[in-house]
């Protein structure tokens, strides 16, 4: 494995750009996600869900208010992502391969994949109840241990209120990271957004930065996390 220098990623769901004063801000939202100082930032419900699902961010502003790229995950030209999943990168940062899983369940849910250089990153956001849940983690390692081997970290909103059961059909094979509470955002309560990785990178949990003055730009917090590799020698 071709050693990289430590990226910071995040994870945020954005509730499609609704704050917990229920006013909708993208700018808002992009002010935070800059503030995370990411190289790669995961969303989830970064588009509306009905009709075309349009994006909920102005794509011509995002690199200019964030410092980051979409990453072409999506497959129409109004939306930031697929499911509302979305990938912002660094304009360094090119993804070699997309890939798209369909999850099964009672709702629409999917997950995407992308290889950086060195690194693959994988966006889920699963469903609200628990055997669709173990379906789709069921899925996404079948369909990850499909793909040529590549270091792996998932993350995103896994929906899973307990931190002892729920997600061991993942953890059989990688680390689950819970970095905190971090639903709702206004009196947290829920560990509901999680890390996973394989055992050829090191993650350390940071601490998100400070929250502005006024209200939370979602009713989700964020999670970040610096990625290394594991020296394999």
């Amino acid at each position: 494995m071709s050693d990289f220098a430590p990226l910071r990623l995040a994870s945020y769901n954005i509730r499609a750009g609704l704050g917990t004063d229920l006013r909708r801000d993208p700018l808002r939202v992009m002010a935070a996600i800059a503030a995370f100082k990411a190289d790669v930032v995961a969303l989830q419900e970064a588009d509306f869900r009905m009709g075309s699902r349009p994006t909920a961010l102005p794509l011509p502003l995002i690199e200019s208010h964030t410092g980051l790229r979409p990453l072409p995950v999506a497959e129409n030209d109004v939306s930031l992502g697929w499911h509302g999943i979305a990938l912002l990168a660094r304009p360094d940062l090119s993804a070699d391969k997309i890939y798209r899983f369909a999850l099964p369940g009672l709702e629409p849910r999917g997950a995407v994949a992308v290889d950086l250089p060195d690194l693959r990153v994988v966006g889920v956001h699963l469903g609200l109840l628990r055997h669709s849940r173990r379906a789709q983690l069921d899925h996404i390692r079948e369909e990850l241990d499909a793909l040529p081997e590549r270091p792996t970290v998932i993350l995103g909103d896994f929906n899973e209120w307990s931190r002892k059961v729920g997600l061991g059909r993942l953890a059989r094979r990688y680390t689950i990271l819970t970095p905190g509470r971090t639903f709702p955002s206004t009196l947290p309560m829920g560990a509901l957004d999680r890390i996973a990785h394989c055992d050829r990178l090191h993650v350390r949990v940071i601490d998100p930065p400070s929250k502005a003055k006024g209200r939370h730009p979602s009713d989700h917090l964020p999670i970040l996390a610096e990625i290394r590799a594991i020296d394999a020698g």
